[in-house]
């Protein structure tokens, strides 16, 4: 009996002991809940790159401003919003992009003009296409026949001009003819800048500087008078420009 009575108060000193360190550790983790942590590491300071640089694209700008920008990026900045409600485009950036695109088609549709048309004034002065196959060289301008005499196809002209009852033209023609075969005959040398004064003086003939005088006074008369001739004069002055390719040959 006296032993059933020890062994009751021993399982309930086990049952206290349990209860207190039951409420004991409940009571802690409140504490530990309910307290704040305080960390006591040492801090490592961490470095960053260059945002400024790494984040420059056209795809981070979020606000443009102009004012202070020169001529050419407010042009720019005009296309691109033009573009960018033309076309609906929701972003900036994507807007700028378009432009710049454009803006490079237009370069290289204008270096194709230049080009194109460089070639066209050397095909139309020179007479000949890029392979080097020769043109009617008796085409030639008016105004650069006198550069090109040698070139001219001067019969076919004086015809063509006859036939357009165009005399003053045809006796233009006779005198750059008359011209051409004394510098062939070495009997002057030719250039366009100078004057019938110099050429009578590099004729040595006498006979020869007489009808140059006079072809040369029917050349200037007719054409730098702008006198229209009928064909009966025409053909007067055409007789005296034959006599002198005549005594050239």
């Amino acid at each position: 009996m006296n032993k059933l009575k020890y062994l009751n108060i021993i399982f309930l000193f086990f049952g206290i002991t349990l209860y207190a360190n039951a409420s004991a550790s409940k009571a802690i983790n409140q504490v530990l809940q309910d307290s704040v942590y305080i960390d006591v590491d040492p801090i490592e300071k961490r470095h960053f790159e260059d945002l400024k640089d790494k984040y420059s694209g056209n795809d981070f700008i979020y606000e443009r401003t102009i004012n202070n920008s020169g001529w050419w990026t407010r042009f720019k900045q005009w296309l691109s919003d033009f573009i960018k409600n033309i076309f609906d485009i929701n972003s900036d950036a994507k807007a700028s992009d378009v432009t710049d695109i454009a803006i490079k088609v237009f370069y290289v549709v204008i270096f194709i003009l230049v080009v194109f048309f460089i070639v066209k004034a050397i095909i139309n002065k020179e007479g000949k296409w890029v392979f080097g196959k020769s043109s009617d060289k008796s085409i030639i301008p008016v105004t650069d026949i006198e550069s090109n005499i040698y070139e001219a196809d001067f019969k076919s002209l004086i015809a063509s001009a006859e036939r357009d009852n165009n005399y003053r033209l045809a006796v233009r023609y006779y005198y750059l003819l008359l011209l051409k075969n004394l510098s062939q005959a070495e009997i002057i040398e030719y250039d366009v800048e100078k004057t019938n004064s110099d050429y009578h003086y590099e004729i040595n003939s006498e006979a020869l500087k007489k009808e140059f005088s006079y072809t040369s006074y029917l050349y200037n008369y007719i054409w730098y008078g702008e006198f229209d001739i009928d064909n009966s004069q025409f053909q007067k002055a055409k007789t005296a420009f034959n006599q002198f390719l005549d005594s050239v040959k």
